[in-house]
This record gives C-alpha cells, structure tokens and sequence, in this order.
C-alpha cells in the first residue's frame, strides 16, 4: 500500500444528538480511492473489505456492510497499464479499477467507486427490500427548513422594526402609481421579488463560500465557532431587551432611501433594499439561525433556507400593496410590538444555550451539565412568564394598567412548561427537548438511579430484579446496559443462565455505534413499565454487532458461506443472520431457553405500547 485510503467526497460532519458527538457519514455515493505499489512480475488479485454501517430514517434500521474479501478484482503487472471496469454482483456495487504505470515508481490505483449497496432486511416474518439513502436522504431536511425559515419571515413582522413599515410602504406604492391600479400592482410584484432576491442572495453567498463540507461542518460543531454563536446570541437578546440598539450603518440605509426618490420600476426595488437594511436589527436573530441550521456542506440548503424566509417576510407586504384596504383590518402599531420584540429576546436567550452546550462537549466542561442547563432554561422561561404577567418592565414597555387575555395565556402556556421542565432537574427525560439537552449521563443528581440503587425502599423502582448467575460476565467491563439492568453480553453464556433459571430471554442486537439503538433505551426502555418487564422477567443478552474487537481463537465460530467470524461483532451478527435471519439492529427477539423465538420479532419502534406488547407476548408464550 502507497500511503493511506483517500475519500471523496470529505464526509458530511455532523453533531448526533444521541452519542454528542461529531460523526461522519456519507449519503448517495463515494469514492475511496488507494494506491498500490505492484510488486508482481504477473497478474494478481486484489481483494478489499468494506465495513460500515447504513441507517434509514424511513423505518429507523440500521443495517451492517461487512465481511471479508467483499470484492476481489484482477490486478496487472506494472509492465500492462490498462482501465478495466468489474461488477460485482455479490455486494449490488459498482467497482472501477484503474491502473496507472509510473515510469519511476510503478504505482497502481484502485478505485472502489459509486459504492451502491442496497441490503434487503429479513426476518422470520417477510422479506422487504429497504430504500435506499439515495432516495431518502436530505429532502425531509431541506423542506422541514424551508418551511420553518417561511414561519420565521411571517414572524419578523410582528417585530417594531418591520410592522410600523407595513403602512408606509403600502401608501408609497399608492402614492407613486397616482391612482394606476396596474402600476401599482406592478411595483408591488417587484418589491416583493427585489426581498425574495435579496434574502435568497444571501443564502448564495453562504452556499459559495461555504459548500465545502470541513467549512460548513466549522458551523455546526466547532468548538469556539460555537461558543461566537453563544456570544453573538446574547447581545442580541440583550439588544431585543431594550438595553441598546443593533443595526447596519445608517448611511446604507439612507442611500438606498434616496434612490427611492428617482421614480419608476427601479424605485420599488430600493424600497425593498430600503425595508430589508432598516429591518435589520430585528431580522437579524432569524436570518442567523437560518444559516447556522443550514450548515453542513449541502449548497442547497442556505438557499433554500433563506429563500423561505424571504418568501414569508415579503408575501404580507406585497398582498397588501395589492389589496391596500386590508390595511385597515391591521392592529395599529404600539407597545404590543416592543412585547414580541422582548418574548423572541428570552427565546433568542435559551436557544443560545445550544451552542454553549456544543462547545462544552467539544472541549470536556463540566460546568454546564444537565441539571444545570435545566435550571438556567427554567430561569429563563419562568422570567418570561412574569414579564409577560406585568412584574418586569423593560425598556421601551408602555404602562400596562392590566393584563391583556392574550399575555395571560402565553404566560400560562410559558408557566406550563417550566413545570414540564421541573422532574428533568431531578433524572426525568424530557423527551421533548432531547435534541438540546446535555446527555443523561452529565446529570450531577439523577433521584431515578439513586432509587434504583435502594432496592428496599418500596418505591416504583425497588421492583424485583433478576439475578445473574454468574459473577464473572463476559465482556462486562466493556458493554452496559442502561437503567441499572443487569445483561449478559456473551450469547452462550446468556443461554446457560435462562435454562438454570428456567426464564425467557430477551436478545437484545445492538451496537455501540447504532444512534436508532440509543434513541429505543433512552424513549421506549426509560419506560417504569417496560423496565418492570426487563427487570422481572427475562434473562437479558446484549449483543453488539459492530465492534471488531478480536475473540480468543476457542470462540470463533464458521458461518454456513465457509467464512470464519474472528471478532465479538461478527460473530453477534452471524447469530442474529443465522438464528432469525436478520441483518438490522436494533434487533429484539423473545426466546425459550434453546433459542427459538417464542413470537415476531421487533426493530426500531417508538410505540411503547406496541413494544409492551411484544414483550407481553413473549412472556404469555414462553408460560404456555
């Protein structure tokens, strides 16, 4: 081998919000491209593996590309420089060998290119082809911020640097047209193209100067770009506060209002530069999360991002200049609009501590763990709610002599969820706000472990709880499982214990690098009843199917296509295949005490009544 493997495209780098942690992955095609220096006087073979790992949001599977020798292609001396395209059936991939002659140093390339594999999931119950990322990755993604990007145009509106323009703008579009409808209907379309364009310029640039995917990825999790993000967010909640004022130079603004001035077509375009400068220093939050959420390296996100966004901040003022007697349905512009300027403050506020909480991960801090990111929202959100109540005032608030039905019912909306938030400062999960909470295992006091420790206190945790057999369990010091459950991680060890204990086993085919695995203990098992259930009634083997930690030659095992399976994660998956003739994990099976699956299995399944059932089945059966 001449120097490392090479990718390309670099891989999309991503912040999982299950392991917090950067992970790397690539969607549709790559490349992995390796030198070889040919040594052989004659023809040879190469043969390659590929080890991975391919999820699918459509059903939550993850499925493991493994094995020995995946591809083995013809290779040929150096003397017989030729381009030779094989198809390896086997594998479903494309594999394209091209091998270069160095007049110095003969050096060979191989290519494994367009690597495409379309893995079917079996199991004992049917045969089901699974899509492929190539047909669902990324569109759910774009869409999903398209669509949020729109809602937060309609939303900076209702904020007092835009609202009060509405009027003004609409009687400059009536006054310059003198009383032509259809002129007026034309400036009007400009105007609300000329935001559409300048917003979604702005996402152009980012794309251009950021489609790079280790630039784009510097957004999304980099340490101290993270922690400018945190910064840049106070100041602006503090600006929304009322404690001083942000906005682009007003020079910029003033030039663009003087070519207003000059009349025609040209003058509809500088009112909407005019509109987009002055709106500003309250646009300004939105338009930056826009961005932040549509880093990752896809060129079409910060446009599409910032396109919704310019689409919904632009549809108002352009329907309006074409039906202005809508304007009088309108709220008259007032303290109201300081109000909203302060609640998207306090929201600006907690969602900073998003980034905070990325840098704290990146660099080890432990200052900022659950419980206290916990607290610091509660605090945060229950200020709100008083200032909403009429107790806080703020800069540029109008006297309130009472309290409105509407900010009476954002605070009792904004008081509801701090309690919701409560238990989570004492081990409660929160599920809701899994996506921006430190992990569980960041909890400085966690009352639900510390009940599972005291077994003899009556509460709902000090159930019975199965005993293991053995003291010395098999790879213990390396697997866990979560909610102080006891798990064998050896199958044959396992399976000795449920048959002197006579109880049904629960397999459990998972990974250490299965995010679906981890999202099914920390939403489904955090359960109290489906944790009764595992606790006091099965024999639990947890089986990890991606680790490549090599067994004692006495545990290897051979798989029926001849290949001997020489690490814990091969040999887990060669049972799993072989047994119930699976290939995704999570992976669930009730067994008896021989192996045998006492009813259908079950995968990634965030029903908990649905897999309450599963495991009640396999109890019933397993009885009968």
């Amino acid at each position: 081998l001449v120097g490392k493997t090479t990718e390309s495209p670099d891989p999309h780098m991503e912040m999982d919000e299950i392991f917090e942690i950067n992970l790397g992955y690539f969607a549709k095609e790559a490349t992995f491209t390796q030198k070889i220096k040919v040594l052989s006087a004659s023809d040879f073979t190469v043969n390659m593996t590929i080890d991975g790992q391919a999820c699918y949001d459509a059903d939550g599977k993850c499925v493991m590309i493994e094995g020995e020798n995946t591809f083995s292609v013809k290779g040929f001396k150096a003397t017989k420089p030729v381009v030779k395209e094989v198809v390896t059936e086997k594998e479903n991939a494309q594999t394209e060998v091209n091998e270069v002659n160095e007049q110095n140093n003969e050096t060979s390339e191989t290519v494994v290119n367009k690597v495409d594999v379309k893995p079917v999931i079996i199991n004992n119950t049917d045969n089901n082809s699974v899509k492929t990322e190539n047909e669902t990755a990324g569109n759910d993604g774009i869409w999903t911020l398209f669509f949020i990007a729109m809602g937060l145009g309609f939303l900076g509106l209702l904020t007092p640097c835009v609202f009060p323009m509405i009027p003004m703008t609409v009687n400059f579009f009536m006054m310059s047209s003198s009383g032509k409808r259809g002129q007026a209907i034309a400036k009007a379309l400009v105007f609300g193209v000329s935001i559409l364009v300048l917003y979604t310029s702005v996402g152009a640039v980012v794309s251009l100067t950021g489609a790079d995917p280790d630039v784009a990825a510097q957004i999304s999790t980099n340490g101290i770009v993270n922690l400018v993000f945190f910064a840049l967010f106070v100041v602006f909640a503090a600006s929304f506060f009322g404690m001083f004022e942000i906005g682009l130079p007003a020079s910029w603004g003033n030039k663009a209002d003087q070519q207003v001035d000059r009349g025609g077509m040209v003058s509809a375009f500088f009112m909407a530069l005019t509109t987009v400068l002055v709106s500003f220093s309250c646009t300004g939050p939105f338009v930056g999360t826009i961005l932040i959420e549509a880093a990752g390296g896809a060129v079409i996100k910060p446009l599409m991002g910032m396109f919704g966004f310019g689409l919904g901040f632009a549809i108002p003022f352009t329907l309006l200049a074409l039906f202005p007697q809508s304007l009088k349905s309108l709220p008259k512009s007032g303290g109201w609009l300081n109000v909203v300027k302060v609640v998207f403050g306090f929201v600006i506020l907690a969602f900073s501590m998003k980034f905070l909480n990325t840098t704290a991960g990146q660099y080890g801090w432990t200052f900022l763990s659950r419980d206290v990111f916990i607290a610091i929202w509660i605090v945060i959100f229950g200020t709100l709610g008083l200032y909403l109540l009429g107790k806080i005032k703020l800069p540029h608030d109008s006297d309130m002599p009472h309290v409105g039905v509407p900010r009476l019912v954002m605070a009792m909306v904004v008081f509801s969820f701090v309690v919701y938030m409560i238990p989570g400062m004492f081990g409660a999960p929160l599920r809701v706000l899994g996506a921006f909470l430190p992990s569980e295992t960041t909890h400085s006091f966690d009352i639900n472990a510390m009940l599972r420790d005291n077994t003899g206190s009556g509460n709902a945790h000090s159930v019975k709880q199965n005993t293991l057999c053995d003291t010395d369990i098999k790879h213990a010091d390396r697997f866990h499982v979560p909610y102080g459950l006891q798990a064998y991680y050896d199958y044959e060890q396992g399976m000795a214990c449920a048959k002197k204990q006579n109880k049904p086993v629960f397999l459990d085919f998972t990974g250490i690098g299965c995010a679906n695995c981890k999202e099914m203990e920390q939403k489904v098992w955090s359960d109290e009843r489906v944790l009764k259930r595992l606790r006091e009634e099965f024999i639990i083997i947890s089986l990890y199917c991606d680790v490549q930690e090599k067994l004692p030659e006495s545990e290897w095992i051979t798989a029926p296509d001849g290949k001997v399976k020489k690490t814990i994660g091969k040999v887990n998956s060669s049972i799993r295949l072989q047994k119930f003739g699976a290939n995704s994990q999570p992976y669930y099976v009730v067994t008896d005490t021989n192996g045998n699956a006492l009813n259908t299995p079950t995968g990634y399944n965030l029903n908990i009544e649905e897999y309450i059932a599963f495991l009640d089945a396999g109890i019933n059966a397993f009885k009968k």
